[in-house]
């Protein structure tokens, strides 16, 4: 653990010495929230703009350290907000670690307003393309995406949820999006099986065919839509973790959706 941690450490410092990585506070609802923020390489430049949300019990620096979107797509706005205490769904019920809203009205929306606060804060410190906004997160975290998905879907181009679980009570709200979907056969926190049914959710939603072609390239899977909110889904044989190559498979994904996509 000691030594993960200072891995992170490591790595934010050496993004931060590049002068990409700086931590920003903002005052939501009179509590102090904060992030990492990823500047773009060319910070006069039209950048896109993603938000990725750690998962229950994570922090800014792990979800920086295992999307590693920065990275990816240097060319980006990359947020990496940090949750605050919150029960989960799954574990921790007294709330005692950081995490999300799980749906909308969750928590006051207090996640809500924090992704609105941070989004108008990227508009005036960046040169924000406002059709290529995106969000990922992983399990709480992608509670999260999906819940920005019914809630503020008319600010995002698509969504890349892992090892988590659009709800199907929420599913009927939501505008149907582009979504790259991660899930592992043998997660044993998020169980598999209703990962699957929440897909078949929202190949529905999406009008997306049931049946998928291999993305080209990768292990992924490709599930066409009609009306342009294509979803690719990355099953992989192991458990809640989500893959190493998921933040890059994620980033080619988002710079594949079409300016204006099912929007």
């Amino acid at each position: 653990m000691r030594r993960c941690l200072v891995f992170m450490l490591l790595a934010v410092a050496v993004a931060a010495a590049q002068g990409r990585v700086s931590s920003q506070t903002w005052t939501v609802g009179g509590v102090q929230r904060t992030a990492l923020v990823a500047a773009p390489i060319k910070p006069d430049g039209l950048a896109p703009l993603v938000f990725v949300f750690h998962g229950h019990g994570g922090t800014s620096m792990n979800a920086a350290r295992t999307f590693a979107i920065h990275t990816h797509w240097p060319e980006a706005v990359v947020i990496y907000p940090q949750g605050l205490p919150t029960p989960g769904k799954v574990t921790d019920p007294e709330g005692q670690r950081p995490g999300w809203q799980h749906t909308p009205g969750d928590q006051g929306d207090r996640d809500l307003k924090f992704v609105d606060a941070m989004f108008e804060w990227a508009r005036k410190q960046f040169t924000i393309e406002t059709k290529r906004v995106f969000a990922a997160g992983h399990s709480n975290g992608g509670s999260m995406v999906y819940t920005l998905w019914t809630a503020r879907a008319d600010r995002f181009a698509a969504f890349g949820p892992s090892s988590s679980i659009f709800q199907r009570t929420v599913i009927p709200n939501a505008t149907p999006k582009p979504a790259f979907i991660v899930a592992g056969e043998k997660d044993e926190l998020v169980p598999f099986a209703a990962q699957q049914r929440s897909l078949e959710a929202t190949l529905g939603l999406n009008h997306a065919a049931a049946t998928a072609v291999p993305w080209p390239g990768t292990a992924a899977q490709l599930h066409t839509s009609t009306i342009g909110a294509d979803v690719v889904a990355y099953i992989h044989p192991g458990g809640h973790p989500m893959p190493a190559d998921t933040g890059a498979l994620m980033v080619r994904f988002f710079k594949q959706i079409p300016v204006g996509s099912a929007r």
